[in-house]
This record gives C-alpha cells, structure tokens and sequence, in this order.
C-alpha cells in the first residue's frame, strides 16, 4: 500500500502489482482447493448409495425370511419405485437375481461424473462390498 502526499493530502490505495499479487495467491489457492473439494462433495454423496443400498439389503432379506426367495422387483419390498431412486437423486439402485441377490447402486447426473470411480457401487447377499476403494 503507497502513501502519497499531494496538496496536503493524504493519498493511500493498492498500486496495480500489489493488485496482481493478491489475486495470483487466490489463484493459486483455488487451483489446489477446488479438487479437494470436489472431492470430498462427491465422497459425501455416497452416503446416499450406502444407505439405501444398505436399506434394500435388509428388505431383501426380510423378504427372503418370507418367501425363501429373493426378490427383483422393489415394490414388492415396500420401496415406492423400481429401480428405486436415492433420496438426493445421486443414485438409481436396482436389485438382480432369486436365489441370491446384488444391489447395485449407479451413480446419477452430476455424480456420476464427479465420482467416476465409483459409478457403480454393489452388495450382495453374502455380503461382499465392490469395490472396495469406494466403501
């Protein structure tokens, strides 16, 4: 910050360099905050798969507990929609097979390409978690 003194005056303000070197800083700054924040919006996001991947394991076994069979169709689980919509819409989740069953929840718009590690997140009825990485 200059200080000038003009006709008795005191004159203060920012000089055009000091200008440019505070917003190469903020720059520089967003350029490494930015990712990490993507990043962390997108992990967050998976929160809304676990869930209701966790929640249609559950019903899928309570159904078998019922039937002796699994089933394909959400509605017969008591989940309004099939494939069954995650509750932010990150996640359209749909369950396959009879006799044994995969949830897969499948990342949605945005999501799907801020998390494209992680599109497609499953459980099974054994209990296995794929992939790993992203539980």
């Amino acid at each position: 910050m200059s200080i000038n003194i003009k006709n008795g005056k005191v004159i203060s303000g920012f000089t055009l360099i000091e200008v440019m070197i505070v917003v190469a800083i903020i720059g520089i700054l967003a350029a490494i905050a930015y990712p990490s924040y993507t990043d962390y919006v997108a992990k967050g996001a998976r929160s809304d798969a676990y869930t209701e991947l966790m929640r249609v394991a559950n019903l899928q076994e309570q159904f078998y507990l019922d039937n002796k069979v699994y089933t394909e169709n959400m509605t017969e689980l008591g989940l309004r929609t099939d494939p069954l919509v995650s509750e932010n819409e990150h996640y359209k989740i749909d369950s396959t097979g009879t006799s044994t069953f995969t949830a897969v929840a499948t990342a949605q718009g945005v999501q799907a390409t801020r998390d494209s590690a992680c599109k497609e997140i499953k459980v099974s009825s054994t209990g296995v978690r794929s992939p790993e990485a992203c539980w």
